[in-house]
């Protein structure tokens, strides 16, 4: 037990050494590597409203911000949501006349459908000296491009359905992928905390998607559709800069 206190503080003492030789990010614009993680709540636009209601995302990624307060991203986020407008029409090849599945045991399967997908991006930006705490903060405008997919997953509890299971789920999903473009703007802060290290504001999405299935079985054939997805909503993200050590100073008497 000794010994592992004396690791801690050990790792306590040299971490703050570390921390306390950092650049001050107070002073003056500097360069850092900063990895993040992402909340946003969004609100579904054009073809994808007519499938989904508003959804939630997490996610993560990586900022690199140079001395000129211009910044590169890369970015990954899990899209999950509860409300499938549509339900009754993608699972209507199953459903009986009173509107519920019976399962392979002869009764009502237990079921529930849900939202999910994900998104990667590469974006570039800029933090502008508007209403800025200190040289590395202001108004943040971003934009860039990526990849999104969505489907609709069905959890059958049990497995006792399996209609809805397994390979036959995907003939159900309605997944579709395609390249996306997107824009944020809002306010990034960047202080001399460890801790208060934050972004917000609005965060848009134009995605051109297909369908990734070969065969839909409510279409009863391959959906060949060119869709339109668009979500818009608020994007927080929180971020652990790394910065490059500041050099030592040394004063003679």
């Amino acid at each position: 037990m000794r010994k592992i206190w004396i690791v801690i503080i050990f790792t306590l003492a040299t971490l703050s050494s570390t921390l306390n030789g950092q650049t001050n990010p107070g002073d003056s614009a500097v360069r850092a590597f900063i990895p993040n993680f992402t909340f946003a709540y969004q609100f579904p636009g054009k073809d994808m409203a007519i499938d989904f209601g508003s959804n939630a995302g997490i996610g993560g990624g990586f900022f690199y911000k140079s001395k000129s307060n211009i910044l590169l991203s890369l970015d990954f986020n899990y899209l999950f949501g509860g409300t499938i407008k549509n339900e009754q029409q993608i699972l209507s090849m199953v459903l009986n006349d009173d509107g519920y599945i019976i399962d392979g045991n002869g009764t009502y399967a237990l079921y529930a459908v849900y939202e999910r997908g994900y998104s990667f991006n590469v974006r570039v930006g800029k933090i502008l000296n508007l209403l800025s705490a200190n040289p590395n903060s202001g108004v943040m405008v971003m934009g860039g491009a990526g990849y999104l997919s969505h489907f609709v997953k069905i959890d059958n509890q049990h497995h006792t359905a399996p209609q809805i299971s397994g390979d036959y789920a995907l003939g159900y999903d309605h997944a579709r992928g395609g390249l996306a473009l997107n824009q944020f703007v809002g306010y990034y802060f960047l202080g001399d905390s460890r801790i208060l290290n934050f972004y917000a504001g609005f965060e848009f999405y134009q995605a051109f998607t297909r369908s990734q299935r070969d065969y839909s079985f409510d279409l009863m054939k391959k959906d060949t559709k060119k869709y339109t997805d668009l979500f818009y909503g608020i994007k927080i993200g929180w971020m652990i800069p790394v910065y490059k050590r500041a050099p030592r100073k040394f004063y003679y008497y």
